[in-house]
């Protein structure tokens, strides 16, 4: 039996889920009823949050995912890949980083910009492999 592979979630699937999109709904339960835990950098949760009162659906998503901090390491990573990548989005240089790190499924909507951060990282990048959603 193969080991189930890290998930990484973006901001795209955080906001599919709020917006109860049944594709992203389907494929988080399908994941959780495997065995898995979703990972999401803070960062996304930050991009996305707004107010949890009026996002019930983004709410019930986060209980079943771990929310991984940034520590001082990471962001300096963040920082060195995106000055190399020549852009400015630190949210999708979280994503990327934690999905090399953990040789994950990144789960996003920007397959383009989260591609090309991968593709900067060299071989390391082909560590994570991209899901659209």
């Amino acid at each position: 039996m193969s080991a189930l592979r890290p998930v990484v979630y973006d901001a795209g699937m955080l906001i599919a889920a709020d917006r109860s999109d049944v594709r992203a709904w389907r494929a988080h339960r399908a994941y959780l009823t495997a065995g898995g835990v979703p990972q999401v950098p803070a960062a996304v949760v930050a991009q996305v949050w707004r107010d949890g009162a009026r996002q019930a659906r983004l709410v019930q998503l986060l209980k079943g995912c771990e929310v991984s901090g940034m520590g001082e390491g990471m962001a300096r990573e963040i920082g060195e890949l995106l000055g190399g990548a020549k852009t400015t989005d630190t949210v999708d240089g979280a994503v990327a980083v934690l999905g090399v790190r953990l040789g994950a499924v990144v789960a996003t909507s920007d397959p383009v910009d989260i591609g090309h951060l991968l593709d900067r990282m060299g071989s390391r990048g082909k560590r994570a492999s991209l899901q659209h959603v």
